[in-house]
């Protein structure tokens, strides 16, 4: 392998290198991983199955998105189910003295 100095390459070279160095290894891993499905579906097929088979996970149940609860003043058609974090219309209406009462729909 050849040693490159690193002290020796302008921030131009360097940011170049790293985009290649992350390709490299991008393109090694999925090598790799297509290697890993190839070997594991030889392995099923000897046991007469196909991988999918067997890797089948069972369905997740989604949950549905929660109701608005709250409605920017302005523009109805953006809403607040009053889950995760207040959007910024919701804070800049509390900082202005407004209560969450007062978006709610």
């Amino acid at each position: 392998m050849t040693e490159i100095d690193l002290n020796d390459l302008s921030l131009a070279e360097l940011k170049t290198l790293e985009k290649d160095v992350a390709k490299a290894i991008a393109y090694f891993e999925g090598r790799k991983k297509a290697e890993a499905i190839a070997a594991l579906e030889e392995r099923a097929k000897e046991f007469g199955f196909k991988l999918e088979e067997l890797t089948r996970l069972a369905p997740t149940k989604k949950r549905p998105a929660s109701e608005a609860k709250y409605v920017h003043p302005e523009n109805p058609s953006v809403t607040w189910s009053g889950h995760g974090r207040k959007p910024q219309w919701i804070n800049a209406g509390l900082a202005a003295g407004k209560s969450l009462e007062d978006f709610a729909i």
